[in-house]
């Protein structure tokens, strides 16, 4: 690491003089004396008398510039009045830099390759459905697009399970972080698990899907802060859903590998993007990352302050695709049916293959238009477009209490009927969305807004390269509230 190298100016070997330059400046030879006003010896001076005048002479010159007879005490007090007043006007337009406010000291390990940064080289064989290394390119923020909004370099095409990275990248350069263990509260295990394992969902043999898993496990139970408290303190954040690394003999095999049923990952925090809302007990759920990752909290004010007053012709919208062979995905036939009859929806129609719901640009478009995004299970319980959703300022609507309200407790409003609604999936609301969502007073629908668009500074990544973020971000808000739990655990 950079604060353990030593970095050493050698010294240069004396350079020896010019052979002529010896003999020139010897001392045993004196230099002869020019200043001679008088040819005869009466009249010659002395050397040595004459140096001594002439350096006199010149220093009472200096003297006398340097120190001229004015008011010395008046001039430097106005000097001082000067520079004072230059430093506190540099002050004023130096940009703050993010200090930690002591709610949190967070040791980050430094990981074998194998477990994080070489899993990220070999980013073509990430996901065993898409390359995922436009998707790993800066550190996870993805792919850049400038035009999207305000704060062009702040913009990307960010992929909704790589929430690892962008979570990696940003605890390096917190102000919370200490390179000091003995001062820490939290340890960071920054495992890709998520990359690792969407790279073998295919794999048969589940010894080979799980070694991975297993390797870091040893490897962790072998350091010394671990023993500290069993791993009590320590966390790791992944990118995928918890069932992805849930596997177990009796259950039914989705490729997922066994992390989180190790043994010593039980004793460990994880943070993940759903959590298992029945036999979770040490999982806790983040944000699925969207397109948005501010610089400044001037780039998020000027974002809000758009959102608060983009025009929304649309009462209603829904973007996806149907499912098939799962319970939950019923209630998606549902709305996609009614919102395409209604003049008063907007419907975006997901399918495989490049589709316009893979645009972020389109997505934002149409939620930003929209007063109610709709938010429906598919192949788990959350999805990345309750996100979008509040990013775009649209009040979401739910449809299971496991989407949103079982899995986010730490970033969204307590209240949950202050920024959201909630329709039973299994109700007969479910049968008549629009009607349900023109009893909202206009009243309450503005203020449900404000609060969406409140919430959105604590939902969004915040660029990992940002130093004047002003805001408190997705990982601020998780490493406060983390450092809360394992204190009173």
């Amino acid at each position: 690491m950079i604060d353990n190298m030593l970095f050493r100016k050698q010294a240069s070997a004396a350079t020896p003089w010019a052979a002529f330059g010896r003999d020139k400046y010897s001392k045993n030879k004196e230099a002869p004396c020019f200043f001679i006003f008088n040819d005869t010896p009466n009249y010659r001076l002395n050397c040595n008398f004459v140096y001594l005048f002439v350096f006199l002479f010149a220093w009472f010159l200096l003297l006398l510039c340097w120190f001229p007879p004015t008011n010395t005490k008046t001039h430097t007090t106005q000097e001082l009045e000067g520079y004072v007043s230059h430093v506190n006007h540099t002050k004023s337009l130096a940009p703050s830099i993010r200090t930690c406010d002591g709610s949190v000291s967070v040791y980050v390990y430094s990981l074998p390759a194998e477990f994080n940064v070489g899993l990220a080289e070999d980013c073509h064989h990430l996901n065993v459905y898409t390359d995922m290394c436009p998707h790993v390119a800066n550190r996870g923020l993805g792919q850049p697009r400038p035009e999207m909004g305000s704060g062009a370099a702040s913009w990307f095409v960010t992929h909704q399970f790589i929430a690892e990275m962008i979570f990696h990248a940003r605890v390096e350069n917190h102000p919370c972080r200490t390179w000091d263990p003995a001062h820490a509260d939290l340890f960071y295990v920054p495992f890709y698990g998520g990359l690792h394992a969407s790279s073998k969902f295919r794999e048969s043999d589940l010894k080979a899907r799980d070694a991975l898993a297993v390797r870091l496990a040893d490897y962790l139970e072998g350091q010394p802060w671990w023993q500290r408290r069993h791993g009590k303190d320590h966390f790791l954040a992944l990118g995928r859903t918890a069932w992805d690394f849930m596997r177990t003999d009796s259950g039914p095999d989705f490729g997922a590998n066994c992390l989180l049923n190790l043994p010593a990952v039980k004793n460990m925090s994880v943070l993940t993007v759903e959590r298992n809302p029945w036999h979770g007990s040490n999982q806790h759920g983040i944000p699925y990352p969207s397109y948005f990752h501010p610089y400044t909290w001037d780039e998020m004010l000027t974002w809000q302050n758009k959102m608060r007053l983009s025009e929304r012709p649309h009462l209603w919208s829904f973007i996806g695709g149907p499912r098939k062979g799962l319970e939950k995905a019923a209630v998606r036939e549902k709305i996609m049916a009614q919102c395409a009859e209604s003049s008063r929806c907007k419907l975006v129609k997901c399918g495989s293959g490049a589709s316009e719901c893979h645009e972020p640009s389109r997505v934002l478009s149409v939620m930003t238009k929209s007063q109610f995004c709709m938010q429906a299970a598919g192949d788990s319980f959350t999805r990345r477009s309750t996100f979008d959703a509040i990013l775009a300022g649209c009040i979401p609507v739910f449809f299971s209490p496991h989407t949103a309200y079982t899995q986010y407790a730490w970033f969204l409003p307590e209240d949950r009927s202050a920024y959201s609604v909630f329709i039973d999936e299994k109700g007969s609301g479910s049968e008549r969305i629009e009607e349900e969502l023109l009893k909202i007073s206009e009243e309450k629908l503005k203020r449900m807004r404000e609060r969406v668009v409140d919430t959105i500074p604590r939902l969004t990544y915040a660029h990992p390269n940002a130093s004047d973020v002003g805001f408190k971000d997705a990982v601020d808000v998780a490493l406060a509230a983390l450092s809360k739990h394992v204190s009173e655990s």
